[in-house]
């Protein structure tokens, strides 16, 4: 297949594939049918670009209440009030809806960046976080005073329902609109580790903003 038409083709699977998981976010149903059933479509090598989360007003008011300072490590950025982590690696496998659900198994990975959360002599680090779409989770390795604490944690819970139509720019397919909330282990991790009760499940991180270079992506 020449290298245009292969680019083609992962950029629609990449559309097909991303549109449905994020969109089914919270979806706890099992999959349908007997015995094992191939998905229609699977990339492998998802690479790039970012994920960004506009963080929400009363996450970062109940921040300041509680007296902690957000920052970032490795390759995160705080741009214009939004979180930005790189896509290090990724894959997904689409299915026929009404086959199985959620739609698509697979994860967006992003080694070597995160968030901190520091007050009074204390940092928690957030970081290489793995969006797992399918279960409408975000899990990652948590480390305090640079001392892992727990790795591949569970940390965000994600909500689908309000996601916009998928949008190309470019190379770029662009998921905007899921609502991003802190997990009740993470809330009750923080809560511990600053001595507080603030944090709860129904904190509102943000909006997550996924942008995914389908020119990275391999189709078979």
């Amino acid at each position: 297949m020449r290298p245009s038409a292969r680019r083609l083709l992962a950029q629609a699977a990449v559309l097909a594939a991303l549109t449905v998981p994020l969109a089914a976010c919270g979806d706890d149903s099992d999959g349908a049918g007997d015995g094992p059933i191939r998905p229609n479509v699977e990339l492998a090598a998802i690479k790039g670009d970012t994920t960004a989360i506009a963080l929400d007003e009363g996450f970062v008011g109940a921040l300041g209440d509680l007296g902690l300072t957000p920052g970032t490590v490795g390759g995160g950025k705080l741009v214009k009030g939004s979180l930005v982590f790189p896509i290090t690696g990724g894959n997904v496998g689409l299915y026929t809806p009404g086959e199985v659900s959620p739609y698509v198994i697979g994860q967006l990975q992003h080694e070597g960046s995160g968030l901190t959360l520091a007050a009074g002599g204390t940092t928690v680090r957030l970081s290489n976080f793995i969006v797992d779409p399918g279960i409408s989770r975000v899990y990652g390795d948590v480390a305090v005073n640079g001392k892992v604490a727990v790795p591949n944690a569970y940390l965000f819970r994600l909500d689908g329902r309000t996601l916009m139509p998928v949008q190309m720019e470019g190379d770029l397919a662009i998921l905007e609109g899921t609502k991003v909330f802190v997990s009740g282990p993470a809330a009750a991790l923080l809560n511990k580790t600053f001595g507080t009760k603030a944090v709860t499940d129904q904190l509102l991180v943000g909006v997550a903003k996924i942008s995914v270079d389908t020119a990275t992506a391999v189709a078979s």
